[in-house]
């Protein structure tokens, strides 16, 4: 039989959709997990404990796994577990990407010298080394331009973006983001990225890269404005409704995004903003659409987003995999800090015409906080139809009946859940 290794971080919200993906297409699978309490009782998948932070053990690992039980492909599920998985692959000789391209996907100020590199559409950009004080922070604002926006290189969610309209206020900006990123983990020595804020329309564009060759599955609109000052996403509608002539834009540098990176083989997920024609890439990473988001999406041949990657990885071929009707997804955003007594009204959601699903992923009791501090959401709502514009009106009417009850908690602005 057929054995895939499926790479899923402990906090992920990914795994349930793989693991039935697996079983759809009779493939056998082998669960790697850092915690091996998080294995257990997991769809009965075999386990392996796999120390994700550690690329060499837990590559080695992996090795030592095949050695005893030969893997046919390994498939992360999330950013957490792309590196391995692609480092896996090509001491395996499977299907991967190459480790380097990977590594530049998760790391923004590599992707954004690579970018350049490749004279790539692209914010104007310019690292922030860590202990810059007001005067390196005004140099770096002054290389990029204003507005700006302060990020980490390596968090994910929207954590730790901010815009700053001018110098003074990049100042703090800066100091914040440092603080987010160190008490998410970060090394504290690891540079800032400061970009230049690009106006236009925000869209994600969901792909799959054959043998270098990049294949659209999907492009998202974002119809809520992501102008800051942080950037909380809510809705996601595809198909998209933007002109041809900036579809094709945003289609075009995504391509090039992709083969400048060097991508070679797995699923991508770009972030792209739009404007009269011009395109450019705010960022690229080497993995399916985040959430339980990729429910938002059916393909024409009634497969799902994760069947179309484990196919791929398995070299196994599902027919057209164009994506079909017009679906959508709210976010549920979180809007303040503090510890989730409740999300109220999901029955009056499921009522909606046009909702197919509604999932609060975070239990009651938990602490959560919004973005900038926070990288989750509550939960999320789906919808579909054949107009992306009743799409959207519904999901907005379900944001509308939906009753968040959070008790403020100022010793913990930032979300455990």
């Amino acid at each position: 039989m057929t054995r895939l290794l499926l790479i899923v971080p402990s906090a992920t919200y990914r795994a349930d959709a793989f693991l039935e993906a697996a079983r759809r297409l009779g493939v056998d699978v082998v669960v790697g997990c850092e915690e091996p309490l998080a294995l257990q009782g997991v769809m009965g998948s075999a386990g392996l404990t796999l120390p994700l932070s550690d690329l060499d053990a837990a590559v080695g690992a992996i090795v030592a796994h095949d050695d005893v039980a030969p893997l046919d492909a390994v498939v992360a599920v999330d950013d957490a577990g792309t590196l391995v998985a692609a480092e896996a692959g090509r001491r395996l000789g499977l299907r991967h990407n190459p480790p380097d391209a990977v590594a530049a996907t998760r790391d923004k100020l590599t992707m954004r010298t690579r970018l350049a590199a490749a004279e790539v559409a692209q914010p104007a950009f310019a690292p922030l080394p860590a202990g810059s004080g007001p005067d390196e922070v005004a140099a770096a604002v002054a290389r990029v331009g204003l507005p700006c926006v302060v990020k980490p290189t390596s968090l994910s969610g929207s954590q730790g973006v901010l815009r700053a309209d001018d110098v003074a206020e990049a100042v703090v900006v800066a100091r914040r983001v440092r603080g987010i990123a160190t008490a998410a983990g970060v090394d504290p020595d690891a540079p800032l990225l400061v970009e230049r804020f690009v106006p236009g329309a925000e869209v994600a564009v969901e792909g799959m890269v054959r043998a270098g060759v990049l294949h659209p599955l999907a492009v998202f609109d974002k119809p809520d404005p992501l102008d800051g000052p942080a950037f909380e996403e809510t809705i996601y509608v595809t198909p998209s409704r933007l002109s041809r002539r900036d579809h094709d834009a945003v289609l075009s540098t995504t391509v090039a995004a992709a083969g400048a990176l060097g991508l070679r083989d797995g699923p991508i997920h770009a972030e792209v903003r739009v404007r009269n024609g011009r395109a450019s890439v705010i960022e690229v990473a080497a993995r399916t659409i985040g959430g339980l988001c990729s429910r938002a999406l059916t393909f024409s041949t009634g497969r799902s987003l994760e069947e179309l990657v484990i196919a791929h990885a398995l070299g196994m071929s599902l027919g057209d995999d164009g994506a079909q009707g017009a679906s959508g997804v709210l976010m549920i955003p979180i809007p303040a800090a503090g510890r989730l007594v409740a999300v109220d009204g999901v029955d009056d959601v499921l009522a909606i015409p046009g909702v197919t699903g509604a999932e609060v992923t975070i239990a009651a009791g938990r602490t959560v906080a919004p973005v900038p501090e926070g990288n989750r959401y509550l939960g999320f709502v789906f919808a579909r139809d054949n107009d992306p514009k009743r799409v959207e009106r519904a999901l907005r009417r379900a944001r509308a009946c939906l009753d968040v009850r959070i008790d403020p908690d100022t010793e913990h602005p930032r979300s455990t859940a």
